[in-house]
């Protein structure tokens, strides 16, 4: 089979690992991909935003199966393309991806499904948001309605920061047109949990559950990124947790969906906040995250390019969706600098006994080196029997990779192992 995967990150360096296990897999193509996906797939130069050239070289190329891996080529419909010229694909079709690409659809659905979220309320006018934060409670998180990296999320504690984050999301259009409405909504507390899903529209299958760190910084501080490491099984995600999210999230989400005349099929990614009244979605994804696809992955036991297939056809309740029963994490190393601004361009050192387990998100080849060319530039991931012993092997390995300007967290997972020991 050949095999097409759109994106470029280490999110889809994990999708590409985890199907080149397939055996019937001949080739896999990455479009873009990164030069330090090389050695797993045919990097080709299209962009993931470029329709027409995916859709071309994927008929040309005769691909058998296409994994569309981003939200911006989801919310834009690449799915609905490629399955028009009779390609087969893992991912929802735009009519769903709107589930990520507006946080006011997402809002107003769990509204009037009945499904736990924050309270809120919905603003295309600034004056009018303006007005509002002077007198609601305080925190508040202002989002972008629309997509925005991962960063179009503010968490204000002050009304000062509330006033800033909308005006620069609302009027200096910090994330252009994503801003033109945004949603204000309550601060909930508690524990974060990511849990991502297979689903065809009719059943839905949740893999192992995750922690993701979002800031820059140890301790939870810093400027909030595209996450800095992950951890899975997330502690704080216990049974009687995920019977309650699947009775009173994930299945209704699925049942809403159909009934929007929008059916899911691919991974539905639930961002949850387990407060003092129970889970809560934060937010949806139309897709794997990332990193959280980087722990996730590795750990599943079944074969993935079936599975995904599973969601294809509507036969997922007949294909078996399991995981070891082990830990994995991941270490993000980016360069300094990251989120703002940083530099790039420095050689990446990523030893032979070491590439098997590192998703490489931001590389490209110069002048026969593989050098560094993003923010995140890569993932360090090991899997062991439990997860005090994964952390420890995934900083193991961080140390004997290297390039110039690299940072990282030094406590990815401190704060699940903490939540063990109580």
């Amino acid at each position: 089979m050949k095999i097409l995967v759109v994106g470029s990150g280490g999110r889809e360096h994990a999708i590409i690992k985890k199907i080149k296990e397939n055996k019937n897999v001949e080739c896999i193509y990455a479009l873009p991909g990164n030069a330090g996906m090389e050695d797993d797939a045919i990097c080709v130069d299209i962009k993931a935003s470029d329709l027409d050239g995916i859709v071309r070289f994927a008929e040309e190329s005769k691909v058998d199966y296409a994994v569309v891996a981003p939200d911006d080529p989801l919310v834009a419909g690449c799915v609905d393309r490629l399955s028009s010229k009779g390609i087969p694909c893992f991912g929802p079709d735009a009519k769903a991806a709107i589930i990520e690409g507006s946080k006011v659809f997402s809002k107003e659905l769990m509204k009037k499904y009945g499904i736990p979220t924050a309270a809120y309320e919905v603003f295309s006018d600034a004056s009018n948001a303006l007005e509002y934060v002077e007198n609601c409670s305080i925190p508040v998180v202002v989002k972008a309605d629309g997509l925005a990296l991962g960063k179009g999320v503010i968490i204000a504690m002050t009304r000062e920061e509330a006033k800033a984050a909308i005006v620069t999301i609302m009027e200096e259009k910090k994330f252009g047109a994503s801003g033109n409405e945004i949603v204000i909504e309550e601060f909930l507390e508690g524990p974060e949990v990511s849990v991502l899903s297979f689903t065809d529209g009719k059943v839905i299958k949740p893999m192992i559950s995750s922690m993701d760190h979002k800031r820059a910084l140890d301790g939870d501080r810093g400027l909030n990124t595209g996450g800095m490491g992950t951890i899975a099984p997330n502690p704080y995600y216990t049974e009687a947790v995920a019977a309650e999210c699947m009775e009173k999230i994930f299945l209704p989400t699925v049942k809403a969906m159909n009934a929007e005349g929008r059916s899911f099929k691919g991974c539905l990614y639930f961002g949850l906040m387990i407060t003092k009244d129970g889970p809560k979605v934060i937010e949806y994804n139309c897709r794997f995250g990332d990193p959280e696809a980087q722990v996730v992955l590795p750990l599943l036991k079944s074969d993935l390019l079936t599975v995904m297939k599973a969601t294809t056809d509507g036969t997922l309740a007949e294909t078996p969706v399991e995981f070891y029963d082990e830990s994995a994490c991941c270490v993000i190393m980016a360069s300094e600098g990251y989120p703002a601004s940083y530099k790039k361009g420095f050689e990446l050192n990523i030893p032979a006994d070491v590439a098997g387990n590192v998703f490489v998100a931001g590389a490209e080849r110069k002048d026969g080196l593989l050098v560094t060319n993003g923010g995140r530039v890569l993932g360090a991931t090991a899997v062991a029997d439990d997860l005090p012993l994964a952390v420890e092997e995934a900083y193991e390995l961080v140390s004997r990779i290297s390039f110039e300007n690299a940072f990282y967290r030094k406590d990815i997972g401190a704060r699940a192992l903490k939540a063990m020991e109580e």
